[in-house]
């Protein structure tokens, strides 16, 4: 597994999303401001320990969290661009962090089909000895 490119992605989606939790005053109020913190620091967090940890199925689970992750930044991106007066750094920030999530889909699941690949036996096994009896 790819380990080093999944746990570089994985904290660059924390700082991002950190970054967005702290430079958007209105999301202080927010009554789903823990679900936000939860979505965008600390799942990736989590992920990256598995990474790190070394487990086979963390590669897909940063899969399906690029999945949503992606699609989150895709949909603020149009609302961005078809509803907002002031585009500038939600913009750059979504921007960021939706490229951040597509290599994480990329990487994820390429590390987990090389893991895969990586688990089938290189040659056979030999053949039995024949009995004593």
């Amino acid at each position: 597994m790819k380990r080093t490119a999944l746990l570089t992605l994985l904290i660059g989606i924390v700082a991002v999303g950190f970054g967005a939790l702290t430079a958007r005053p209105e999301m202080a109020t927010a009554p789903t401001q823990p679900w936000w913190i939860g979505f965008l620091v600390v799942t990736p967090l989590c992920l990256a320990i598995l990474v790190w940890r070394g487990f086979w199925w963390a590669a897909m689970a940063c899969v399906m969290y690029g999945t949503v992750g992606l699609a989150l930044d895709l949909a603020t991106t149009i609302q961005i661009l078809t509803k907002d007066q002031e585009a500038g750094p939600s913009f750059l920030s979504n921007l960021i962090s939706g490229c951040l999530n597509f290599l994480l889909i990329l990487f994820g699941g390429r590390s987990f089909l090389d893991v895969t690949q990586a688990l089938l036996p290189q040659e056979p096994r030999p053949p039995n000895p024949p009995s004593l009896s």
